[in-house]
C-alpha cells in the first residue's frame, strides 16, 4: 500500500499540492483523474520521487520515501516498475532487448534466466512472436503491450501508469486497461494511474481520486461516480452525450 499524507508542493510563490491524504491500495487500479492544470501529474511525480514535495509524507508499506537516504530511494525504486506516456522504448534494441533491459542493469541472473523472464513477459502481454521485431515495425498499441512487459520484468511491488491510453484509439485502450486491470490483481501490485480517460474511469476505475485545484476534491469508486453529487466531479465526468446518458439511466 502507498499512502500520501497531508502532501503539499510549491513552486516559487504558487502552490500546486494543497493538503492531499489518500491511501492506494495493493491488487485494484488506483486512477489520479483531473483537469489539465489540476495538479495531479505533479502528484504523480511527487509519489515516485520524480519532485520532492514541500511538505507532507509518502509511505511505501509504512516506509517514508520523503525522509529515505538518496540510497534508500535508490533501492526503493528497484521495486517500482513504470509505464510513461509515450512508450518509451530503444529504437535501437529488439522488443526482447526492450524488456531485458531492466534485468541487464538490476539482476543477478545469468542472460538464460534474463532471456526467460522477458520471455515470459511478453508472452503475459500476448507478444512473445513480436521478441525480435524493433519498435519502429510494430504498432503503437504493440509498443505499449511491450512497455508493459518492461514494466513487469522485475515483479514490481508498485506500479505507475501516466497516461498510458494516450493516442490509442478506444479499441486498443480497452487491451491497455485490461491488461494493467489483470496484471494487478494477478500479482497483487498497488497500481496507480494517471489518466484523464473516461473509458478507462468507468471501465477499471476501483479506486478513483478525483484533484480539482490541487486538493482532493473527491474519492471513491466507479460505481460511486456515477451516483456523485459533486457537481465538480459531474462537469468533469459527464463532459460528454455518452457519460451523461450512463448518468441518466443509473437514475
Amino acid at each position: 500500500m502507498i499512502e500520501i499524507k497531508n502532501l503539499y508542493k510549491s513552486f516559487e510563490d504558487k502552490t500546486v499540492l494543497k493538503d492531499i491524504s489518500s491511501q492506494f491500495k495493493d491488487g485494484i487500479t488506483n486512477l489520479i483523474i483531473g483537469q489539465s492544470g489540476s495538479g495531479k501529474t505533479v502528484l504523480m511525480k511527487c509519489i515516485v520521487g520524480l519532485l520532492d514535495p514541500t511538505e507532507g509524507d509518502v509511505l511505501y508499506d509504512g516506509r517514508n520515501f520523503v525522509k529515505m537516504s538518496k540510497k534508500e530511494k535508490t533501492m526503493l525504486r528497484r521495486e517500482m516498475g513504470m509505464i510513461f506516456q509515450s512508450a518509451a522504448l530503444f529504437d535501437s534494441m529488439s522488443v526482447l532487448e526492450n524488456v531485458m533491459f531492466p534485468l541487464d542493469m538490476f539482476s543477478d541472473m545469468n542472460y538464460k534466466d534474463r532471456k526467460r523472464q522477458a520471455e515470459n513477459c511478453l508472452d503475459r502481454v500476448n507478444l512473445l512472436e513480436a521478441a525480435n521485431k524493433y519498435p519502429g515495425e510494430i504498432s503503437g498499441g504493440m509498443q505499449k503491450r511491450v512497455a508493459i512487459a518492461r514494466a513487469i520484468v522485475l515483479n514490481p511491488k508498485y506500479l505507475f501508469c501516466d497516461e498510458p491510453n494516450s493516442g490509442l484509439d478506444p479499441k486498443t485502450s480497452l487491451v491497455i486497461d485490461e491488461l494493467i486491470h489483470g496484471i494487478t490483481h494477478e500479482y497483487g501490485i498497488t497500481t496507480i494511474i494517471n489518466t484523464h480517460d473516461m473509458n478507462s474511469v468507468m471501465g477499471i476505475g476501483e479506486h478513483i481520486l478525483f484533484i480539482y485545484d490541487g486538493r482532493k476534491e473527491w474519492e471513491g469508486s466507479k460505481d460511486e461516480v456515477v451516483s456523485s453529487d459533486n457537481a465538480r466531479l459531474s462537469a468533469f465526468i459527464f463532459a460528454s452525450d455518452l457519460f451523461r446518458k450512463v448518468r441518466e439511466a443509473n437514475r
